[in-house]
């Protein structure tokens, strides 16, 4: 890209309009299954910017809003996509930091709020390098599309305790993009990598292993409490914990082991603790490296149910797999990475790193339709008492390098 282009479109990217508008989106509460209102605000800004705006109805209440500047030719498409849907709600009691409540706050340079940093901030940032890049002038052969997305947050409809579209995440949203059509060539995906380019992240398999045991009243317990399914659940704990050592170490890759959460167990009920609870479960996330297919967690975890059913027969243990999400990569070769670290270097003046990541992204269902996808976005460091943050500086460094990227893929002249 000549220099002078670049400088045009630098230009006009504005400090003041990237601050209002992430507090604007910070005050918009839109935790998983509310995101309504954040959908209406993403729609009038896109059409604000001048997009041709879509509306995915993704199921009462719920929808994507796709905007599209469509190219003078056929060149590269790029989409930027971020969901909408904030990790926490905001009501939760335990949470006290400024960075937990849909409510803005500047500290000393720092945005602080529920979503600033996943990943409302990247919104914001893709709305406005659009912005700049019409303000300069620019034509661009490719389209861009900025997809705001409904429910990716990692969260799950359970049996049929818990349902309702809150609990319908795990890129529900995405999966629906993808399913109606936004077919882009690729996807820059802003969650919060500190602006490294994160190449790797792991997939999931959820597992519930469960024991079954007597259900009677606390009087006709006593010499029987080997019959209780908490009590066998303890027994089977130790051998579970082996098989997350061992699962931990075979899930090796880049350089660093998997990880396996417990992350619920559970048995019987508070209000009625004068009964044994006739089954115990114990919850496991298990994270899968994006080379490894995600059935070798279910062969394993089958065969360490076989074991622990044959060490102990009357213990009912049983088992199932209720979430599934593939890894995903991209090539430090591809054309998209080459390009982002180019204007990474460009902006900030440093090789941006690169990094494997154990979380996961709707990068896990765009590469499945081939849509090679980098995730590199704005945060400031991990989170902490303070909950989400994110300076101005990086935000505004987050929309010159998004910018200059959609620039040069799409072809800009």
């Amino acid at each position: 890209m000549k220099k002078d282009l670049a400088k045009t479109i630098l230009s006009q990217i504005r400090e003041d309009e990237i601050v209002a508008m992430c507090c604007d989106v910070v005050n918009i509460p839109s935790p998983t299954g509310e995101e309504l209102e954040m959908g209406r605000y993403m729609r009038r800004a896109l059409e604000d910017t001048g997009l041709s705006v879509t509306w995915q109805e993704v199921e009462e209440g719920r929808a994507n809003v796709v905007g599209l500047w469509e190219g003078t030719g056929n060149g590269k498409s790029l989409m930027f996509n971020g969901h909408m849907d904030t990790s926490n709600t905001g009501r939760e009691t335990f949470l006290t930091g400024l960075g937990y409540k849909a409510k803005a706050a500047i500290r000393k340079g720092m945005i602080y709020g529920l979503g600033i940093y996943n990943m409302k901030g990247a919104l914001v940032c893709y709305t406005l390098a659009v912005k700049a890049l019409m303000r300069a002038g620019v034509k661009l052969e490719g389209d861009v599309i900025i997809a705001a997305v409904v429910g990716e947050i990692e969260k799950t409809q359970w049996s049929d305790e818990f349902v309702g579209k809150e609990f319908r995440g795990y890129g529900v949203g995405t999966h629906h993009l993808v399913n109606h059509g936004v077919l882009p060539d690729m996807c820059i995906l802003g969650e919060p990598t500190d602006l490294q380019l994160v190449l790797g992240h792991y997939g999931t398999v959820w597992v519930r292993i469960s024991t079954r045991g007597h259900y009677v009243h606390t009087a006709f317990t006593r010499g029987k409490q080997e019959h209780s399914s908490v009590f066998r659940m303890k027994e089977i704990l130790d051998p579970i914990y082996a098989w997350i050592i061992a699962w931990e170490k075979k899930a090796t890759y880049d350089r660093q082991p998997g990880v396996v959460n417990v992350g619920c167990v559970r048995g019987g009920h508070p209000w009625r603790v004068s009964r044994t609870p006739d089954r115990a479960d114990v919850f496991l996330d298990v994270r899968v490296p994006p080379t490894m297919p995600l059935k070798e967690v279910r062969t394993s975890i089958k065969q360490l149910v076989l074991e622990l059913r044959k060490k102990h027969p009357d213990y009912g243990v049983e088992y199932e797999t209720y979430v599934s999400v593939p890894g995903a990569e991209i090539s430090q070769d591809h054309p998209l990475v080459k390009t982002v670290e180019a204007c990474h270097q460009r902006v900030l003046g440093a090789v941006p790193k690169h990094a494997t990541v154990l979380w996961d992204s709707d990068a896990s269902v765009m590469t499945r339709y081939g849509i090679e996808t980098l995730n590199y976005g704005p945060s400031s460091g991990p989170r902490d008492a303070e909950g989400e943050k994110v300076a101005i500086e990086t935000l505004v460094n987050t929309t010159r390098v998004y910018a200059l990227a959609a620039a040069e893929i799409c072809g800009a002249h």
